[in-house]
């Protein structure tokens, strides 16, 4: 009888809690799809040398190698992307590799745990193809990627 009770208590305060866990909030973000290693570790440069055109390669190789994607909004925001479209593969998956540093707007629903963002992208409205041309602002990324006996004099 005492551990009914016990079990009762404790579905009573555990099952509101799952549920409030699986509500998400509709919404629509603009923001580059992003190589969330390369962003957050610094392993590559500084945030903003690891998005848009410079970093389309990299991001190609994270992804394809499981590295999570993520969505860096335009207020600099990031959202780790669960699922795009139908996509149950998303890293990796052929849609998610087609989309690496495009900007897009996407309609999803937000989940957030622990002070993060995760995002499901329902769909995206549209790809702005990549927009953040930086190859001319950052050269190669990072500078020991080019071996010393390859640099001009003086470098």
């Amino acid at each position: 009888m005492m551990r009914s009770l016990i079990f009762g208590a404790l579905a009573a305060i555990t099952l509101p809690m799952a549920g409030q866990a699986a509500e998400g909030t509709r919404i629509q973000v603009t923001g580059e799809i992003i190589d969330t290693w390369c962003y957050f570790s610094g392993v590559m440069g500084s945030p903003d040398a690891v998005v848009g055109s410079a970093h389309h390669t990299c991001a190609l190789w994270c992804s394809a190698g499981g590295i999570p994607v993520g969505l860096l909004a335009e207020d600099g925001t990031v959202y780790m992307v669960l699922k795009v479209g139908e996509d149950d593969q998303t890293a990796g998956g052929d849609g998610i590799l087609k989309l690496a540093a495009h900007t897009v707007e996407a309609d999803g629903t937000l989940y957030q745990r622990d002070g993060l963002n995760y995002i499901v992208v329902n769909e995206v409205v549209s790809d702005l193809d990549i927009t953040n041309q930086n190859h001319d602002d950052y050269g190669t990324v990072p500078p020991f990627s080019i071996p010393d006996s390859a640099k001009p004099q003086g470098e």
